[in-house]
């Protein structure tokens, strides 16, 4: 009884430190320590350095089962375009690792060091390294997704809709077959947070940063996830972009999770908080079904 006890109060400490985690990403790799999270899948690419430019690297979850030709999801993590990093985000790699998927998360270069459009630069090239490179890994180069949550979802998302990107590197922007968008900030003029201020104001044409300003009706397959509770991120975001999307006949789909804050969108990926939302189970459908070739 004495053990069970100690283990309870373990674990409510451990679960409470996740939820203030979330908000600090520069102690998310212990959540990865006090909890193993999903079993069965391993870190196969680890540190991988995707950009001899900038030096940046990636990991790479996935289940080690033998079948090739895996779906691919590209996530990337928020922090207000300035904090997080990749080791940081296992738990999201295990997550859809254990739906079949080759997870790929790269890091990006962050504010004050850079400035937009750095970060979303970083992503594209993140995308050119997985397609030349995740086959022998065991993912499908015909069959790349994105995904992220916060700051991260902006990048997935500009990455998706403005086709400039991709092609500047070579890449044929009809790579990206889906996208699944969590918690991101995806028409937020005026600039009135201090992150976004930092991250965006340079840049001479502001609409530029604007995921919603490049909607067009041939963009892949969208979903586009919120929550009610959301602070950090107003609804508003994914509300408008849904509607753009929608009225320009592009395929998405809105999602609203109710009583959830905007951190607790992206805990929804992790094991243990699961059962507050089918964060991942929506999202993991979702991209399997528009990745098929």
């Amino acid at each position: 009884m004495k053990w069970a006890i100690l283990f309870l109060v373990i674990l409510g400490a451990a679960l409470f430190a996740f939820t203030r985690m979330v908000a600090a990403p520069n102690q998310l790799d212990y959540l990865n320590a006090v909890w193993p999270g999903d079993s069965g899948v391993e870190r196969v690419g680890d540190g991988i350095t995707f950009s001899e430019k900038t030096g940046l690297k990636l990991d790479i979850w996935a289940k080690p089962d033998g079948t090739a030709k895996k779906p691919v999801i590209i996530f990337f993590y928020g922090g207000g375009w300035a904090n997080g990093e990749r080791t940081h985000y296992g738990f999201a790699g295990k997550a859809f690792a254990t739906k079949d998927f080759i997870a790929v998360l790269p890091d990006y270069r962050k504010v004050p060091t850079v400035r937009f459009p750095a970060f979303v630069e970083d992503g594209a090239e993140a995308v050119k390294w997985v397609r030349d490179n995740i086959s022998r890994y065991g993912g499908d180069p015909a069959r790349i997704t994105l995904s992220g949550h916060s700051a991260g979802a902006h990048i997935a998302m500009m990455l998706t809709l403005d086709q400039h990107y991709l092609s500047d590197l070579g890449v044929d922007p009809k790579i990206i077959r889906a996208t699944v968008g969590l918690s991101g900030p995806y028409d937020f003029l005026p600039l009135d947070s201090k992150r976004s201020i930092n991250a965006m104001s340079q840049w001479p044409r502001l609409e530029e940063t604007q995921p919603i300003h490049f909607a067009r009706a041939d963009a892949p397959p969208i979903m586009v996830v919120t929550s009610t509770r959301d602070d950090t991120v107003k609804p508003r975001n994914a509300i408008l972009l849904s509607e753009k999307l929608h009225s320009l006949g592009a395929y998405v789909d809105f999602r609203v999770y109710a009583d959830l804050n905007h951190e607790e969108v992206v805990m929804g990926l992790s094991k243990p908080f699961r059962g507050k939302a089918p964060v991942l189970d929506t999202a993991a459908a979702f991209l399997k079904e528009h990745s098929q070739p």
